[in-house]
């Protein structure tokens, strides 16, 4: 088996950012010491590899230019076919939060919800719809347990290519490997909340197949991975939401989780859809391209109008099966070159 050298990066790259700062009754000292920040993000983040699930947290002093996603014209997961996503729990997860995972996963390509009042976790999905090809169905398929860590609690990348190819790998499938909160996977919060990328199996080696990894951050960097859920670890310091599932990592996963899926499905390869021409699809794609943005009306430390659970006063922007409540990112829409938002 070979594997791909387009390794991946986290939720918010700075060139994700899609809104302003504002700074006005800020003193000089302050400003001073923002823009010292800022270079120091610059300086962390201007490397960093594609295919990311960036965490949500950005700060930008001017609005950049209109992000644009452009189609280098590799192959997609999209059209008329069904993509059955193949799910490796590694480490211990609780039935409840593999329900949640689960759930989301079936909730992608199902019916709207009786009633349609509110956006549906399905209608998050159509914007790939409206990429080339067409949306794609998604479909769950094995769950499978590693609780006892086979290659131990310390991960590389190379360790998760290696739990997506045993756990089986299709041409047309994607195998999604979620790592517990105590498992280390060395990128995991230095950069990255998750990644996804490919490698070539069969006898010839041509035979390509789509993966990605996603971490439980509560332990590790809930500030990073699990905002809006969590205070930050910079930048502006609202007030965290209440996660729908009552789960912080868990709900934070599902929002990389989202990411990935819509950057593996528009650009599995490294040749699809994303921001510029690096040979390697380092840009940011069709998630990552708006981290950091829920709702209408989002900026750095808030991430927009949401709908809220009367009951719980969970925060959320769709709903799937079951009613459970998700909260979902932002999609580059191809045909206006904005990032939708459900709400």
């Amino acid at each position: 088996t070979q594997v791909s050298k387009h390794i991946t990066s986290q939720y918010s790259q700075p060139e994700s950012a899609r809104s302003l700062i504002l700074l006005h009754a800020m003193g000089d000292r302050k400003m001073a010491s923002l823009l010292l920040l800022l270079c120091l993000f610059s300086l962390l983040f201007a490397a960093a590899p594609r295919c990311a699930a960036y965490s949500p947290r950005t700060l930008f002093l001017v609005k950049p230019d209109p992000i644009v996603l452009r189609d280098h014209g590799g192959a997609l997961l999209t059209g008329n076919l069904t993509v059955k996503v193949n799910v490796l729990y590694y480490g211990r997860f609780a039935p409840a939060q593999r329900a949640v995972v689960a759930d989301f996963v079936r909730s992608v390509s199902a019916p709207a919800p009786g009633g349609g009042a509110e956006p549906s976790v399905a209608s998050w999905w159509r914007t790939v719809s409206l990429y080339r090809g067409g949306g794609a169905r998604l479909r769950l398929g094995r769950e499978l347990l590693d609780e006892r860590m086979s290659l131990g609690r310390s991960l590389s990348l190379e360790n998760v290519t290696a739990l997506a190819r045993g756990a089986g790998h299709h041409r047309g499938a994607i195998t999604a490997v979620l790592t517990a909160p105590d498992v280390l996977v060395a990128p995991f919060c230095m950069s990255r909340c998750g990644v996804h990328d490919h490698a070539t199996a069969g006898a010839h080696g041509r035979a390509r197949y789509a993966y990605l990894w996603v971490g439980n951050p509560a332990q590790q960097c809930p500030g990073q991975c699990a905002w809006p859920f969590h205070r930050p670890s910079y930048g502006p310091q609202a007030p965290p939401l209440v996660p729908p599932s009552g789960d912080v990592g868990t709900d934070g996963m599902v929002i990389s989780l989202a990411a990935l899926l819509a950057g593996t499905v528009t650009n599995p390869y490294g040749d699809g859809y994303y921001q510029g021409n690096d040979a390697d699809g380092a840009g940011p794609e069709a998630a990552t391209a708006c981290a950091g943005i829920f709702g209408s009306g989002a900026y750095p430390g808030y991430p927009g109008r949401l709908l809220v659970d009367r009951a719980t006063g969970a925060g959320y922007n769709a709903v799937g099966l079951s009613g459970r409540k998700y909260l979902l990112p932002a999609l580059w829409d191809p045909t206006t070159s904005q990032c939708r938002t459900l709400v």
